[in-house]
């Protein structure tokens, strides 16, 4: 489903949503760099040089998201395809979605974050997923991306060869599918996501900023199913007005 194209307004989140961000802050900041592929470059795509919003841009219809586009809990991830920690983070978020998605409580969104001088095809297959949900919508999309990262090893690139075929399994015609890469129309959707992923600070891959309402932090790295798990359960607690000494500690787990 797409979302619509609003985020969800919640002018009431209770003070310790802000206290919960702080905790996710001090549990993800230590192990951060160890779950990442990172690059000292800016993107190889005209983005601008410096940092100059903090906050992701407005989710819109532009936008592929995996769950209830209204959940109080917004999961925005910044990814590259052939990031092998990306793949590892894919397969936790896939179970949080499966755990916690179904209630309504949270939603993912991807957005793309090629980063080519480690990952030289990486654009390619970012506009290949763009154009298959361009022509297919967003349950193309998602099914396209979790057949890249299911059919790969961690260390392998995705092989370009079978995007095709990925295409087709998600209910996307090949012929849609190469006029629409033809085209080169995906090029400043691509560079959108980019330049949004740079502008807010993302300088690796996995960049996760976690939302709920006018409250945001940032999941630096491929933190673990156990970790992110913690954090959902300390928020959803928060939000629900269960506060106290256990979400504290799960949220520093």
């Amino acid at each position: 489903m797409e979302p619509t194209n609003t985020q969800p307004s919640h002018p009431a989140i209770p003070i310790a949503i802000i206290v919960g961000f702080a905790m996710i802050a001090l549990a993800v900041f230590f192990t951060a760099s160890r779950y990442s592929s990172t690059t000292p470059q800016m993107p190889e795509d005209g983005s601008s040089s410096k940092t100059v919003n903090s906050t992701p841009r407005q989710i819109d219809s532009s936008d592929y998201i995996r769950g209830n586009p209204n959940a109080p809990i917004l999961i925005v991830e910044y990814g590259d395809y052939d990031c092998p920690f990306c793949k590892q983070y894919h397969e936790s978020l896939s179970q949080i979605m499966d755990e916690f998605g179904v209630g309504g409580r949270v939603a993912w969104v991807y957005r793309q974050y090629p980063i080519a001088q480690l990952h030289p095809n990486s654009p390619n297959v970012s506009k290949a997923a763009l154009c298959v949900g361009s022509v297919g919508g967003s349950e193309a999309f998602w099914k396209f991306t979790d057949m890249i990262f299911e059919n790969r090893d961690v260390e392998e690139p995705t092989n370009p060869v079978k995007l095709p075929e990925y295409a087709e399994a998600a209910g996307v015609s090949k012929d849609a599918y190469l006029a629409c890469l033809d085209s080169n129309k995906m090029e400043e959707p691509l560079k959108r996501d980019i330049e949004d992923a740079f502008n807010i600070g993302a300088r690796g891959t996995p960049y996760t900023v976690v939302m709920v309402g006018n409250e945001q932090a940032v999941i630096n790295g491929a933190q673990s199913y156990d970790i992110i798990k913690s954090i959902i359960e300390n928020l959803i607690r928060q939000l629900d007005g269960k506060t106290g000494e256990n979400q504290t500690a799960s949220s520093t787990q």
